[in-house]
């Protein structure tokens, strides 16, 4: 009976953790945080790229912008990048752009981790973390999207899939 009873507990678990594994592979699954919709005016910010050439964010006003606020010794940052290069190349002929600003690090370290990764999108510099006080920001990495109007309307703390992207972002660009 003892065996009887060990054997259908040790069905029972297995059974349960069958039931209850995600249903996405583990080898595409992409942990992503979800965004909080908010609503406030985009913050006036201007920053130098890195060719040291001065851009506003007010220049993007007509398009959706999503701002990424980052470092290179953030892991989920770096993890993100890739997604997020991929997303801006699908979609930056659709009115989108993607600012990558770098918080408080040397044009020589973010242009090593720009040109390692062979990033597209536009990074800027912001040494003295103008952006990070503007959005109010207190981890890395934060995402926020900008409407049409200039309009904050989704924001993120932590690293964003693609999923999310297209599921929240998309959305946006198409309005």
């Amino acid at each position: 009976m003892i065996f009887i009873g060990a054997g259908l507990i040790l069905l029972g678990v297995v059974s349960l953790l069958l039931l209850n594994r995600p249903s996405t592979p583990a080898a595409t699954f992409e942990p992503s945080t979800v965004p909080a919709r908010v609503e406030f005016a985009a913050p006036s910010l201007t920053l130098k790229d890195l060719q040291q050439v001065e851009h506003s964010l007010n220049e993007y006003r007509g398009q959706v912008v999503l701002i990424n606020l980052w470092a290179t010794w953030c892991p989920p940052c770096k993890a993100e990048m890739p997604t997020l290069d991929a997303y801006y190349q699908a979609h930056r002929k659709n009115g989108f752009t993607l600012i990558a600003i770098n918080a408080g690090e040397t044009a020589e370290a973010v242009k090593a981790f720009v040109q390692e990764r062979k990033l597209s999108l536009n990074v800027w510099l912001d040494p003295q973390n103008q952006a990070s006080r503007a959005f109010q920001v207190m981890s890395y990495p934060s995402s926020f999207v900008i409407d049409r109007q200039g309009t904050v309307r989704l924001a993120w703390v932590g690293a964003i899939s693609r999923e999310m992207l297209e599921k929240y972002v998309t959305p946006l660009i198409g309005e």
